[in-house]
């Protein structure tokens, strides 16, 4: 049944690709696995403790939810393995008191070599340690698969060498989660159906995740974090307007409030208070030569009906962001990805980032690295007497004055996601 399930997904994902790349969840919020109030943590290995992945799926999650009360926590380590995270489980997942969770292990798990049914068992075993230790603390957990190795190597597929170790493991996943009534993701399936994809596309193939085969840099941890959103029921709405210029009266919108309409000769204007924000990370846009991530994340709708025929820039504050003709404004534009380039709602979005950056820099490096994983070895190396209790004691105390900080960084996100109103211009093109 699992073989059927996997072989059925991989044939479902090269046809969505072939039809048109990649589509996001059209779900509503409802369905959407994470929910308001959650306290989220993101556990994996070092392709989780790189923040890339992690820092997109919260940006996603935040821009479109910014009225949510959340928090996340990146909890991942170099090296680990399921068994780890069962270990440690309790000392860093249970400790922050989460609603919800992401496992992401797999890649160091099967060794780096051919199928090993003991490797396999120890895996599926460390999975559900974590899955019965998630029920007893009542956390939901999504089991997300590990992502395909990008190798080099030529031929149509990557579904070769470690990859097949890695999707025997995605299987066992996806059966360990089933089992424990979890939420199980497939990331690895959309990730090799773009591989695969960029494959018949590029001869001879070069990596197109950057990094290296098994570390993406940002175009592939964009599409780890889409896959993942994918597989959570992400909705893709940011939210919608429509005007009909000759009747001022009729605007229609969905998550967002208009205001100030007023049309003087060709040029029309109005107020657009959105209740969410568009997203992509820009340094991650080579992946949109091979997924389409930022339109199939971001419904960013503009239609403007009633207009005479001819070209129109379209304004957000002073910056104009796009033109397009009457006929495509009458059908409705997707304004993502030119808000997200220039004008206040790209200024928005980055300050978002950066505030989020910062909070998860800060609990990275003075707290998780910083002291919970710190090492007692210079007080060792200087011959001094100091029990494992006392070590253990100090690092309580500056985990606890570290700690102090966080609030304040979490409120600087939450001020960076106050929406504002900003002015929209339809103007005939210069």
């Amino acid at each position: 049944m699992i073989r059927r399930f996997v072989a059925m997904n991989r044939l479902l994902f090269v046809f969505a690709l072939l039809i048109g790349g990649l589509s996001a969840s059209g779900a509503s919020a409802e369905k959407f696995f994470f929910r308001d109030g959650d306290r989220i943590v993101i556990m994996g290995d070092s392709i989780t403790e790189q923040h890339l992945y992690s820092n997109y799926i919260e940006m996603w999650v935040t821009t479109r939810f910014p009225k949510w009360n959340l928090a996340f926590r990146n909890v991942g380590i170099g090296g680990d393995s399921s068994r780890g995270g069962n270990g440690r489980f309790k000392r860093d997942v249970v400790s922050f008191k989460p609603t919800a969770m992401t496992v992401d292990f797999g890649m160091n798990d099967g060794g780096y070599k051919a199928y090993d049914e003991a490797v396999f068992k120890n895996y599926v075993g460390g999975l559900q340690g974590i899955a019965d230790q998630a029920k007893a603390a009542g956390i939901r957990v999504a089991f997300c698969t590990p992502q395909p190795l990008d190798a080099e190597e030529q031929g149509p597929t990557a579904l070769t060498a470690y990859n097949l170790t890695l999707e025997k493991l995605s299987e066992g996943m996806k059966k360990t989660s089933d089992a424990n009534g979890q939420h199980f993701v497939d990331q690895f399936h959309p990730y090799l159906a773009v591989l695969d994809k960029a494959r018949a596309g590029s001869k001879p193939y070069k990596r197109i995740t950057a990094g290296d085969a098994v570390h993406p840099g940002p175009p592939g941890q964009a599409l780890m974090a889409f896959a993942i959103l994918q597989g959570l029921n992400f909705p893709k709405l940011v939210s919608s307007v429509a005007i009909d210029a000759a009747d001022l009266k009729g605007v229609k919108t969905e998550n967002c409030e208009v205001t100030n309409v007023a049309r003087e000769g060709d040029v029309l204007t109005f107020e657009r208070l959105d209740g969410a924000l568009p997203f992509f990370p820009a340094d991650a846009s080579l992946i949109l030569n091979w997924a389409p991530i930022l339109a199939e994340t971001n419904d960013y709708r503009l239609a403007v009906s009633g207009l005479k025929a001819g070209n129109y820039e379209v304004r957000l504050g002073d910056k104009t962001v796009a033109k397009y003709s009457a006929d495509e404004l009458a059908k409705g534009v997707d304004l993502a990805a030119p808000a997200l380039a220039v004008g206040p709602v790209s200024e928005q979005v980055k300050a978002v980032r950066a505030a989020i950056e910062a909070k998860n820099k800060y609990y990275h490096d003075r707290i998780f690295r910083g002291c919970v994983l710190a090492q007692a070895s210079i007080p060792e190396f200087l011959g001094l007497k100091i029990s494992p209790e006392e070590i253990e004691s100090k690092r309580q105390a500056a985990i606890a004055e570290r700690l102090q900080e966080l609030p304040a960084l979490e409120a600087a996100v939450r001020k960076a996601l106050e929406l504002k109103p900003h002015k929209v211009t339809i103007a005939p093109a210069k």
